[in-house]
């Protein structure tokens, strides 16, 4: 499994939110590559980046940030956040983003992940972003009826390189990931899952690692920056 140690950006800073509260910030640094660097020297192959701003904006915002991760840090990253149309998406690969990351369009405008990902094989991930089994989009402000499985479901033939679920409710919180219903997503479908929300100590990577599903790896944010969770411990059991 990998460890992917999140970098939320709100108005050029690295920044974490209780429950997806844009009025709910905590500020961890306010150069966001230096944070990213950190976790690279200290053992990670992936980051996980996600424009706040743009997800509300619908369109980037924290650009500058971003580009910065990527010029400073070499390992590859994906990013998340108002990344809504395929102009977006071929200007953050050609910029050296090894992965995108689609939510909102995913239940708005799901033709576009499936032509995004013939495009671009392996570099297009679907964000499914829910609050008790069902589907947010706009930077989790607004709910729909669409199930979680069913959406991770439609784009089984799709080629998406990933999915990344996240239960809301769990996600800046400190109390646990959604083990069982990550799990239950992660053997419903054949693409690779990612868990996100509440990751915040090494059992619940354990818990992860041994929930009976294939998961890609686990995001974590709070914990890594409150040092609730070792980093290097936790490389070492995910990679175990």
């Amino acid at each position: 499994m990998i460890l992917y140690p999140a970098i939320d950006l709100k108005d050029g800073q690295a920044v974490r939110l209780l429950h997806g509260d844009m009025e709910k910030t905590t500020v961890f640094n306010d150069d966001p590559a230096a944070q990213a660097l950190e976790f690279v020297e200290a053992g990670c192959d992936w980051l996980h980046l996600v424009d706040l701003n743009g997800a509300f904006a619908g369109e980037p915002v924290n650009a500058a940030p971003v580009e910065e991760i990527l010029k400073r840090c070499k390992v590859p990253a994906q990013l998340g956040g108002g990344i809504r149309d395929m102009a977006t998406i071929e200007r953050w690969i050609d910029k050296g983003l090894a992965r995108v990351i689609l939510g909102t369009v995913a239940v708005e405008n799901p033709d576009l992940v499936r032509e995004a990902a013939r495009a671009f094989p392996g570099k297009v991930a679907v964000g499914i972003d829910a609050r008790n089994g069902r589907v947010a989009t706009k930077g989790w402000a607004e709910e729909t009826d669409v199930m979680v499985t069913d959406l991770a479901k439609s784009f089984e033939d799709a080629g998406v390189a990933a999915i990344i679920y996240t239960d809301i409710l769990r996600d800046g919180a400190m109390k646990g990931p959604n083990v069982e219903a990550t799990a239950t997503l992660a053997n419903a479908v054949s693409i690779p899952v990612i868990a996100s929300g509440g990751v915040s100590s090494l059992d619940d990577l354990r818990a992860l690692k041994s929930c009976g599903a294939p998961l890609n790896g686990a995001i974590s944010g709070r914990a890594l920056y409150d040092g609730a969770i070792d980093l290097g411990e936790a490389l070492k059991i995910l990679k175990s």
